[in-house]
C-alpha cells in the first residue's frame, strides 16, 4: 500500500511568487483545500530548516486543535517542505489516547515552466511509527492536494 500521495499541476505563477507565498505560513488559509486550517499564531514567515510555526486546526476527530509545524525542507524558490505534529504533543490524550501524531510531511517542489511553475506536493507518511495514527491515514485526498495548489497559483499570481 502507498505511503504517500504525490500531485503535480502546472500554475501562472512563478517560482519567486510561490516560495514567497509557501514560506509565509499567515497566508496558508489561503490555499488550504482542507477547511480544516483556521490560522497560524505566530511566524510570518520561515527562513530555514528547523524554523518552526504554529496553524489552528479543526477536524470532526479532534475539533479545535494545534499543530506545531516543523521545516523539513528549505530550497529558496524552489521546494519547501513541514512536518505537523500535535501541539502540545500530549494535549489531546483524552480524544486520542497515547497515539503519536507524528512522522508525517507535507513538501512542495518548484519547476519553472515557461512564464509559470510547474508543481508538485508531496503529503508522506512513510515515517509514521504508531499504527493507531497510521490507520486513520492519509488525512486528505489528491483532490485536496490539487486543490491546494491550485489556490496558491491563483492566490501567488495575484
Amino acid at each position: 500500500m502507498s505511503q504517500s500521495i504525490t500531485v503535480t499541476r502546472t500554475v501562472g505563477a512563478t517560482p519567486e511568487q510561490l516560495f514567497a507565498l509557501l514560506a509565509n505560513p499567515a497566508r496558508h488559509q489561503e490555499i488550504d483545500g482542507t477547511t480544516m486550517l483556521r490560522g497560524v499564531e505566530g511566524a510570518d514567515s520561515v527562513s530555514g530548516v528547523g524554523d518552526e510555526f504554529v496553524m489552528n486546526m479543526s477536524n470532526d476527530l479532534l475539533g479545535d486543535y494545534q499543530v506545531r509545524n516543523t521545516i523539513t525542507t528549505y530550497e529558496q524558490d524552489r521546494a519547501i517542505g513541514w512536518a505537523p505534529n500535535l501541539h502540545p504533543i500530549d494535549g489531546y490524550t483524552e480524544k486520542i489516547g497515547g497515539v503519536r501524531v507524528e512522522g508525517h510531511s507535507y513538501t512542495w517542489r518548484l519547476e519553472p515552466e515557461g512564464s509559470g511553475t510547474r508543481v508538485t506536493q508531496v503529503y508522506d507518511w512513510s515515517g509514521v511509527t504508531d499504527e493507531g495514527f497510521r490507520g486513520l491515514l492519509p488525512l486528505l485526498t489528491e483532490d485536496q492536494l490539487a486543490d491546494s495548489i491550485e489556490k496558491a497559483g491563483r492566490v501567488a499570481a495575484g
